[in-house]
């Protein structure tokens, strides 16, 4: 907070002191305000919510012409740790780190199909797991379906070992990975067990009907046209399916379209349906991430200007 806000700041007991000009002291002094609120009501502040809240501030400040009321976001932080996902296992509860985040979690709460894309690290699959999770806990679903497909980057799947659930397993790993961080393993590989929840392939999901489910559809810029196609019409009763992907990690052969790619033209249309784009603003992972995705896209910008 001083370096971003170029204050001094010292504790003295219970009590923060701050030094600096009176815009800059403000702006701390309101953001301490918001944490200790945030904090009094259960949350656990970490120093990524605090890199998070600066981040935000300075977004704030960098689009619009100034900030009156003197508030770290718009909305507010407050805002953003109300649009929680209540988990009742490891985490108490997870919270949006961007306000692409918060609009991707809103918009699961209303739409029985969102769409997220976006590049890699931005809680695109994340906050979606979240979200299944707690519908499945409040009984708003009684499956949750996982699928991936499984595409070959660079490594053929006939020279992997093991029968066909052992060469496409490695390819469901980011998903169990991702479980497994918000449910106890005994309880997630209970529920696996049971079918409650299921992380499978996607060609698995040919001819299945998905009622009263919450499916996730994960690296969906991997599927191919009739892929995409097959995945949209398994939509049952009472279930709400998310769809993820990243359009610049397209590892399909040469020639084929995107299924993903292709349904932003299909879908754009149609109500009910919401896209949400994440940008590398959004990354939540280590911060050379975020510098990393920018590097590659001034590259794969310059590589397409023709002389």
């Amino acid at each position: 907070m001083e370096e971003a806000l170029d204050i001094k700041a010292s504790i003295r007991g219970n009590k923060v002191f701050l030094q600096g000009s009176e815009k800059s002291v403000g702006k701390a002094e309101k953001l301490i305000q918001e944490f200790y609120s945030i904090n009094s009501g259960g949350y656990t502040i970490s120093p990524e919510d605090v890199k998070f809240a600066l981040r935000a501030m300075q977004d704030t400040e960098t689009e619009g012409d100034s900030v009156s009321s003197l508030k770290p976001a718009s909305p507010s932080l407050k805002e953003f740790f109300q649009s929680n996902i209540p988990l009742s296992a490891k985490k108490k509860f997870i919270v949006p780190r961007s306000e692409t985040q918060r609009q991707y979690i809103e918009a699961i709460k209303q739409y029985d199909m969102v769409i997220g894309i976006g590049p890699a690290g931005t809680g695109k699959t994340y906050l979606a797991m979240a979200m299944a999770i707690n519908a499945l806990l409040n009984k708003q679903v009684s499956r949750i379906i996982l699928a991936r497909p499984a595409v070959e980057a660079g490594e053929k799947l006939g020279f992997l070992p093991g029968d066909l659930y052992e060469k496409v397993n490695p390819y469901l790993r980011p998903l169990y990975d991702a479980l497994f961080d918000m449910m106890e393993a005994e309880k997630a590989h209970g529920l696996i067990e049971k079918g409650i929840i299921e992380i499978a392939p996607l060609a698995f999901m040919r001819g299945r009907t998905l009622n009263d489910s919450f499916i996730i559809l994960d690296e969906a810029q991997n599927t191919t046209s009739e892929q995409m196609k097959m995945y949209l019409t398994r939509l049952g009763f009472n279930s709400k399916t998310v769809i993820t992907g990243d359009v610049t990690q397209i590892d399909l052969p040469p020639g084929r379209v995107s299924g993903l790619v292709e349904t932003r033209k299909i879908l754009k249309d149609i109500k009910g349906v919401r896209f949400v784009y994440f940008s590398e603003k959004d990354v939540v992972r280590h911060r050379l991430v975020q510098e990393i995705i920018k590097a590659y896209d001034k590259f794969e910008k310059s590589r397409s200007i023709k002389p």
